[in-house]
């Protein structure tokens, strides 16, 4: 998927978010619900997070230099690795603070049915952009698993978006659910767990995406489908006899670099050698796209 594809998302989820945390921080305002104001903190991050997206999107768009010979494709990789920490600083973190504030120091909820309304309609909006970005996601996903696709992805936005977004239901559920508690048993202590838990749920969350896009941010190879149909291209071009050896790695979620040793027959003549060179770099595009750049050396095999 191109950039495009994720950048809908990202835009239906900062949008979603920008709103939510209008709405939660007023609800805040009125109730005094710690619940509300730890979702209102979290939309803000998730607001901040998409931001940042957008501007590793536009920095990855940039041409190649003398510095960066392969251009800023990873710029990308990089700001989704901030949004992880500022998920984890601003959103965990600030959770847990004032879930243990509220636990430790409960106070009555003013007005709970008006926090209630809010973040029903925050679950709304929020399903709104889960579902933009399930939509998004579906090309890349194929038939396996969500859990196999934010681990095999080398997209790093669609996975952030689809983390934060089920990450946000969660915690509109556990808001939710310590307000409504509250509301039942008059005791304000279930608003602080339920605070506690959005909390944990953040950290989570943040630990997972700081994991995937860090092993992105170093470097990934190719997928053990686009590894085998790179090396089927090149043992189906003639006059290549073998593959001798294989280098993949993702310069950027739509480019991949590709470098090999393939075993040509020692009385090939200079000229067969050029055009099986030039046939080879047209097979493996034409298996896998993504293969912008792609460096062959011609050898013999020495067993």
């Amino acid at each position: 998927m191109s950039a495009s594809g994720s950048a809908r998302a990202i835009v239906a989820a900062l949008l979603a978010n920008a709103g939510i945390a209008a709405a939660k921080f007023v609800g805040f305002l009125i109730t005094g619900s710690s619940s509300m104001l730890a979702e209102s903190v979290h939309s803000l991050a998730d607001t901040s997070n998409q931001g940042l997206l957008l501007w590793g999107q536009r920095q990855a768009r940039k041409d190649a230099d003398h510095l960066h010979p392969f251009g800023y494709g990873r710029s990308r990789y990089f700001y989704s690795f901030v949004v992880a920490l500022v998920l984890f600083s601003l959103g965990a973190m600030f959770a847990l603070y004032e879930g243990y504030h509220k636990i430790s120091h409960p106070e009555p909820l003013s007005s709970p049915i008006v926090a209630v309304a809010i973040l029903v309609v925050a679950i709304g909006l929020e399903g709104f952009s889960f579902y933009t970005a399930v939509k998004e996601s579906r090309p890349l996903k194929g038939t396996g698993s969500w859990w196999r696709f934010i681990r095999t992805s080398r997209n790093p936005e669609l996975p952030v978006v689809l983390l934060e977004d089920t990450g946000a239901l969660i915690g509109l559920v556990l808001a939710l659910g310590g307000v409504g508690l509250s509301m039942l048993t008059g005791d304000p202590v279930w608003d602080g767990i339920g605070t506690a838990a959005i909390g944990v749920l953040l950290g989570i969350i943040a630990v997972v995406l700081m994991v995937e896009m860090k092993s992105l941010l170093i470097g990934e190879g190719a997928t053990v489908d686009e590894t085998g149909s790179i090396r089927s291209a090149l043992e189906q071009t003639a006059h290549i006899d073998r593959v001798i050896h294989l280098r993949t790695q993702y310069l950027g979620p739509e480019e991949m670099l590709v470098g090999v040793k393939v075993a040509l027959a020692p009385t090939t003549d200079l000229e067969t050698v050029a055009t099986t060179i030039d046939a080879a770099e047209v097979a493996i595009r034409a298996a896998v796209p993504n293969a912008r750049i792609i460096y062959i050396e011609p050898d013999l095999y020495r067993g």
